[in-house]
């Protein structure tokens, strides 16, 4: 999905951009890997809640807040899409 590709590329820009100081992206990478892993299990636990209690929309909804916040993750520790492409492709090949 090139979506992500352009997505992780946003983030990458954001996280050098001395203009964007201000977007939650920044911050979030500014807070650190602790915060930006919370955000990630928040995420995961409004996605399981959505595929169980909420409408369709809603359960889209919290998936891309999930994979944008793990793009972040990917992108603070100088990983990316094409890492976890790598190793599903590797899985795959089992």
């Amino acid at each position: 999905m090139e979506i992500l590709n352009q997505l992780e590329q946003t983030i990458l820009d954001r996280k050098t951009d001395a203009d964007a100081k201000d977007s939650y992206t920044v911050r979030l990478l500014q807070d650190g890997i602790r915060r930006i892993a919370q955000k990630v299990g928040e995420e995961g636990v409004e996605v399981a809640l959505a595929a169980v209690a909420e409408s369709d929309d809603a359960l889209i909804g919290e998936c891309a807040d999930l994979l944008y916040h793990l793009n972040v993750l990917l992108v603070a520790r100088d990983l990316g899409w094409a890492h976890v492409a790598a190793e599903l492709s590797r899985r795959h090949d089992e």
